[in-house]
């Protein structure tokens, strides 16, 4: 008898246009399981597999093999995952077309210069055709985007505090009409996106990342075709500009990244008009403390990071590391916490990080979804310590 709420495998055949073949092989690759098998051996699914099924077919779209897919995949098809997947995979199919853009173009462009009988550029063709190296690099940035929503959703679903971190730091910033403007590691570009109706006239942003993925996700996010935005791939410690050329350099959380960060001062020093300031987001050794001590009672083996980015520069010694370079120097505390009391933003933050978790959870992966619904259901505090440091050349 059919369980109600469940598709048959015909029904589901149906539903995602795919042969008996192709779900079989998928089962026995434990890349889709039904969600129930009868006492005969029918097999049955829901809508979650339906959902999960998606993934796979556009990751298979995408290019991944289906080892990839498997290891891409969390065993998991709680809501809460599948909207993160499905705009990570959005993010893919955009990153794919502007390739195939910029391919077709170069084609083109090939094609003038032969008609033309102008020499072609045909190692830049070579290069943009390399469809082994693009699938590397959108399964990098598929972990890195799923790193990062988690990350981001987590915080913006559950702060106590409403203003938000990018609306607040902005307000920090005390940008005014005319300045010149650079962030280093942009990321998406959230502080222009949440502000950009709060920006002052003829003022020049100049974006840049180390990842030229995260440069294209800020650029699409931005959206904008004016003048204001311009977007340069750079890290901290080679700054492409020319001395005293910014009035406001923004390091949001990125300065502990760096390997040399004096070198990464003195370059920002550099590119600083005289009066010019530095803001640089950072963390306090208080950050997200509750959400190791959790994993910890799990299984004390558990490390969520290898190694603290505060301790290489954070709220106790940001001032002292900026000192050697800067003066005036002040540290603005943001006020805010977690209140929790749903278990799966959780989990995915956990699995987001890059420490050890992996090694202790995944194959105990249940297990562990259980202790961290019960340690949320009345409601789970997490502290906050994070804010900037603002200083002066």
């Amino acid at each position: 008898m059919k369980k109600e709420g469940y598709y048959s495998t015909g029904e589901f055949m149906k539903q995602a246009n795919i042969t008996k073949k192709t779900i079989r092989y998928y089962d026995e690759k434990d890349i889709l399981k039904p969600s129930f098998v009868s006492d005969s051996g029918a097999r049955y699914y829901t809508e979650k597999d339906l959902a999960k099924l998606q993934q796979i077919l556009l990751l298979k779209y995408l290019g991944f093999s289906l080892s990839d897919i498997k290891e891409m995949q969390v065993d998991d098809a709680d809501k809460h995952f599948i909207v993160n997947s499905l705009n990570i995979q959005q993010k893919l199919v955009e990153d794919r077309i502007e390739q195939l853009q910029l391919v077709s173009s170069t084609i083109r462009e090939a094609t003038d210069d032969l008609q033309a009988d102008r020499e072609v550029d045909w190692s830049k063709l070579f290069e943009l055709i390399q469809v082994t190296d693009l699938e590397s690099i959108l399964k990098k940035q598929y972990k890195d985007a799923s790193n990062i929503m988690a990350r981001i959703n987590l915080h913006r679903q559950y702060s106590v505090n409403k203003q938000g971190w990018f609306p607040w730091i902005y307000e920090q910033m005390q940008i005014k009409a005319g300045q010149k403007i650079l962030e280093l590691g942009c990321g998406a570009g959230d502080i222009w996106v949440e502000n950009a109706e709060r920006l002052p006239a003829d003022v020049s942003i100049t974006v840049t990342d180390i990842s030229d993925g995260m440069l294209r996700d800020a650029r699409r996010e931005i959206s904008r075709e004016d003048a204001v935005f311009s977007y340069t791939i750079c890290g901290c410690e080679e700054i492409p500009f020319a001395d005293a050329s910014f009035d406001l350099v923004i390091a949001n959380h990125v300065l502990f990244y760096c390997e040399d960060i004096e070198k990464a001062c003195r370059e920002i020093r550099r590119v600083l008009k005289p009066g010019g300031k530095l803001v640089a987001g950072t963390y306090g050794a208080a950050h997200m403390k509750e959400i190791s001590q959790l994993v910890s009672e799990f299984d004390n083996r558990i490390i969520l990071a290898a190694e603290n980015l505060y301790d290489r520069f954070g709220k106790e010694n940001g001032k002292e590391i900026l000192s050697e370079v800067f003066h005036d120097i002040s540290w603005e505390q943001y006020e805010d916490a977690i209140e929790i009391n749903d278990a799966e933003p959780l989990i995915s933050y956990v699995l987001s990080c890059h420490g050890n978790q992996n090694q202790y959870i995944a194959h105990k992966y249940k297990e562990f979804r259980t202790f961290m619904k019960k340690k949320t259901a009345g409601g789970f505090h997490i502290t906050k310590d994070a804010g900037i440091f603002v200083a002066k050349k």
